[in-house]
């Protein structure tokens, strides 16, 4: 998946200027494609020159002007051309589980302090899902939501967020957790009186 994709996706629900699409990049596709605003901006520029999407100058008394985008039909063309692509799995990169790796013969109250930290981080962006969610199915309940709700597409990415970051914050806390109990094993097997 290129960038591109993310953004004809994400503007696919209504018309967006570039501060508002990197709101929505912050605020629901960051669980799924992280970019900057400047990759946006530049992203922007390249899928309105290719006809991706259609962009409008906003004329604004009391601010700067502003543009915004919407997706053209050759837009939803290349996304369903995309669509029709073999997905590509998923990988994991993360330093964290490179220094989990190495535990055994680096410092583990170091390793047990970044999962601990990261375990807060998860807590906070679990809090955030769970808000998104809600406020996505208004007052209908999960299930519901699910069978007749919408916009589904973005929900469906969030609640795979939530669970993503859910799972996150159980593995962090549960290895920090082992690792800190095995720590006080070998400090009181190591200790001679």
């Amino acid at each position: 998946m290129a960038l591109r994709h993310a953004v004809l996706a994400a503007l696919l629900d209504g018309e967006y200027s570039g501060y508002q699409l990197a709101k929505i990049f912050d605020l629901s596709v960051s669980n799924f494609w992280h970019a900057v605003p400047q990759q946006l901006y530049s992203e922007l520029s390249r899928l309105e020159t290719e006809g991706l999407i259609s962009g409008r100058q906003i004329i604004q008394h009391d601010r700067p002007n502003k543009r915004v985008y919407t997706v053209t039909p050759a837009g939803v063309d290349e996304l369903e051309r995309f669509a029709a692509e073999p997905a590509k799995p998923g990988i994991i990169r993360e330093n964290l589980l490179v220094m989990v790796q190495a535990v055994d013969h680096i410092s583990a109250p170091a390793v047990i302090a970044q999962l601990e930290d990261r375990a807060v981080a998860s807590a906070a962006k679990i809090e955030v899902f769970e808000r998104t969610l809600k406020h996505l199915r208004g007052d209908l309940d999960e299930e519901t939501f699910l069978r007749t709700g919408s916009p589904l597409g973005p929900y469906l990415t969030c609640l795979r967020g939530h669970r993503f970051e859910q799972e996150n914050y159980e593995w962090f806390t549960s290895t920090a957790r082992l690792l800190r109990a095995r720590a006080g094993t070998q400090t009181e097997e190591s200790d001679p009186s």
